[in-house]
């Protein structure tokens, strides 16, 4: 945890005839640069707070630094041996095509404005500092990106690298090095923006810009299959955006979410319809039985809770001391049982406070409001597979089945959805899409027995060590910087939520629970205290012959 504190510590400000001298430069060289700042989106954001504390390990880089915002941190200094062995590669490369790496560095220099205009944070490095940073670490992804390049009618297209890196760039993906990579280069505040990898890539090609941009397409395409948990969208319409995002979080991110959260298109239409009918539906199902039923018990609890608030005034008031005083020195009724008596009455008073007020608390944001996997199994929900994304997920109410998508949950899989909703948070889409996935599979999984459930569906594939780590990673990603409202999702919800609470059993357990389960401490109370009454009673008995009384009545 020490070197997390160390990278959340700001960084000094500078003296102020240094920065006065800073300003100066950077004004001067926007001028000269003649390009319009405020025309570059901003994409590469820090890790919003809210987020970050939950588990900061998901979201610092532990190997390898990429870009600025962890730039210079001493534990992740034994990577630049590395990243100068790509800088050779890539030299070499570059001879061949008569170029040399400087000029690379001096193209990145050319374009200072734009490159720190897709940062949210201020840049404190300097134009030359900032353009070596760039090339060195363009390179260097460049190199682990290219074992994903294919080709047409090929398998996987795997470019030779020194054998100083090959623990690092793993060809079959199975060293822990590699995934040590794939999770820091995924993270959002280790993001360089995505053209100057494509610029490293297109500076020594000998091909054409058409057939380089297809194997580049191919890289990326290949990276973002090898490591989203979810299925991505592969249709030609997104391989002509791939080369158009700002970085690989982003590039992953448009990939697995449907078009819905770059358009917004049909949020009010089926928002509209989620909400229409819903009051009318719930109050035709419920049957005289179940109103009957639900007005007995509550005339029950009512009675009580105002049997057990009126004796709780009156335990509290002075006079019932003075009349316990008075009992115990003129009958010599036991003191333990009157102490008992009071006690058990203060008790259940403030228990019977408690329960009327538990519906007033608000729930947490990030808890949704679904049975979990076992209790809808249990009423005969089936889960199905879906071959869709995140948009195709429904709930069937004819057939009683929940259609999900099939997530392939691995060691990486944790860090890769945490930075994903941390982009989805950062960027604030009109449908949060993502969020409201992550909050579903949360009020869905709750134990192991609810991964094995979806396991053995076919919805889940589990390649961590246990069922028992896929339901921690699902319970751990609970915060939510917002709530989210997502019509596609939010309908299949609340259908699934509506067919449970339909059911006849259900329906008799949420009264059991609501009006005998909440006056539990009512009940126990009278007979606790009967008890103690009669005992009481036996004790007067015991020194005045009640047999006695009783004979002349």
């Amino acid at each position: 945890m020490a070197s997390v504190q160390s990278v959340m510590e700001p960084r000094k400000f500078p003296q102020h005839q240094d920065w006065v001298i800073h300003i100066i430069r950077s004004l001067e060289e926007e001028f000269e640069s003649n390009v319009d700042e405020t025309s570059v989106a901003v994409s590469i954001f820090n890790v919003p707070k809210t987020l970050i504390s939950s588990k900061p390990e998901a979201y610092v880089p532990h190997l390898v630094a990429i870009g600025p915002y962890h730039h210079g941190r001493l534990e992740l200094f034994e990577m630049e041996r590395y990243k100068l062995i790509s800088v050779k590669r890539t030299q070499k490369k570059l001879h061949k095509a008569r170029a040399k790496f400087h000029d690379l560095v001096n193209h990145f220099a050319e374009q200072d404005t734009i490159i720190r205009a897709c940062y949210h944070r201020f840049l404190d490095f300097d134009r030359e500092t900032l353009s070596w940073m760039f090339a060195i670490d363009a390179a260097f992804l460049l190199e682990y990106l290219q074992p994903y390049a294919r080709k047409k009618g090929e398998g996987p297209h795997f470019t030779r690298v020194s054998s100083l890196m090959t623990h690092l760039v793993d060809y079959t993906r199975r060293k822990s090095a590699h995934h040590a990579i794939l999770r820091d280069v995924i993270m959002l505040e280790n993001q360089i923006p995505l053209f100057l990898i494509k610029e490293v890539h297109m500076f020594y090609k000998h091909e054409s810009e058409k057939d380089s941009d297809e194997e580049f397409v191919m890289m990326l395409m290949g990276f973002c299959k090898d490591l989203s948990p979810l299925k991505i969208r592969d249709n030609k319409r997104l391989r002509e955006e791939y080369l158009g995002k700002s970085h690989l979080l982003e590039l992953l991110y448009f990939a697995v979410t449907p078009e819905i959260v770059q358009t917004g298109a049909g949020i009010e239409e089926v928002s509209h319809q989620i909400g229409k009918g819903a009051n009318d539906e719930l109050h035709k199902e419920m049957t005289c039985i179940v109103r009957c039923f639900k007005s007995v018990f509550a005339f029950i609890f009512f009675i009580c809770s105002a049997i057990i608030g009126f004796l709780g005034r009156i335990c509290k008031s002075k006079a019932f001391d003075v009349l316990c005083s008075l009992l115990k020195k003129l009958f010599h009724v036991k003191t333990n049982a009157i102490e008992e008596f009071m006690e058990s009455t203060q008790d259940a008073t403030e228990e019977a406070e408690i329960v009327p007020n538990a519906k007033s608390q608000t729930p947490l944001i990030e808890e949704i409001e679904i049975p979990s996997v076992t209790e809808l199994s249990k009423i005969g929900v089936k889960f199905c597979p879906l071959k869709g994304g995140l948009d195709s997920i429904k709930f069937d109410k004819n057939r009683g089945k929940f259609y999900l998508p099939v997530v392939d949950l691995d060691d990486n899989s944790d860090v890769v959805l945490r930075n994903l909703v941390a982009y989805e948070a950062s960027m604030a889409p009109e449908t949060m899409i993502l969020t409201r996935y992550i909050e579903l599979m949360n009020g869905l999984v709750d134990t192991v027995e609810d991964v094995k459930g979806l396991r053995e569906a076919g919805i889940i594939v589990n390649r961590l060590k246990s069922d028992e780590q896929v339901a921690n990673l699902w319970n751990g990603m609970t915060l939510s910087v917002k709530t989210t409202k997502v019509p596609v999702l939010d309908k299949a919800i609340e259908s699934v939520n509506k067919y449970y609470s339909g059911l006849w059993k259900v329906k008799m357990k949420m009264t059991m629970k609501k009006y005998v389960f909440n006056s539990w401490p009512a009940f126990t109370f009278l007979g606790a205290n009967l008890l103690i009454l009669l005992s009481a009673v036996e004790a007067f008995c015991s020194v005045y012959t009640c047999s006695n009384w009783l004979s002349h009545l």
